[in-house]
């Protein structure tokens, strides 16, 4: 009898320890959704980019890369057509979608990338906000937001699973410092294999109106 109680409180020590063992199993695999989390386990690369030379370095990075879900991210619509009718030029796919563009054509942008018909997505974080994607691969910032709210929502679409990838100029660089302090991290900065910057365009002055002289007229005294 002793010998069956003995048995009986060792099982329930080892079932304790079990349970106590998968309790630690689950804490160590809880996820935390904070900045400084997200940010040390989701991989980041940072190129600096001159503002004027980023289309040819999307160009460059898209041309010979794996077939992937990609966005990139513009902040504002004008830039997003402007890279869709570029990467046009240069034969690669692309789909652009923005605030101007109406709720349908939203839909279908959100559908089309969701069943992979649309492997590149040019958009702004608003309209990516609404989008609510998923597997997402690689999420490109072509600018890097003011509110550092907006760089982890494009973080969290590839939390662990994909790669960020930040284009930097010279715009940029007071919200990467923001952006790092709020994450408590420094993104390393790499170099795009095959890039040469090219020469700032010339800006041209613009030309003052000239003012056409009033006439002065005469008037009679009455």
């Amino acid at each position: 009898m002793e010998e069956e109680n003995n048995t009986d409180e060792n099982n329930q020590e080892e079932q304790i320890v079990i349970i106590e063992e998968k309790k630690e199993e689950v804490k160590s695999e809880k996820k935390y959704y904070d900045f400084i989390s997200v940010g040390k386990r989701t991989a980041q690369k940072l190129y600096f980019i001159a503002q004027h030379d980023k289309n040819i370095a999307i160009e460059l990075l898209l041309k010979n890369a794996d077939t992937k879900q990609r966005i990139v991210v513009c902040k504002s619509k004008k830039s997003a057509d402007a890279l869709h009718y570029f990467l046009k030029d240069k034969d690669i796919k692309s789909l652009s979608i923005h605030g101007n563009h109406k709720t349908e054509q939203v839909e279908d942008a959100r559908r089309s990338f969701s069943v992979k018909e649309t492997t590149l997505l040019i958009t702004t974080d608003m309209i990516l906000k609404s989008l609510e994607l998923k597997n997402v691969d690689e999420v490109i910032s072509y600018d890097l937001p003011i509110d550092p709210q907006d760089y982890f929502y494009r973080l969290r679409l590839v939390d662990e699973v994909g790669y960020s990838i930040i284009f930097v100029s010279s715009d940029d660089e007071k919200n990467l410092e923001v952006l790092e302090l709020t994450m408590r991290c420094e993104i390393e900065d790499r170099e795009l294999d095959g890039f040469e910057p090219s020469p700032a365009p010339r800006q041209e002055k613009k030309r003052k109106k000239q003012r056409h002289r009033k006439i002065k007229v005469k008037t009679k005294p009455l």
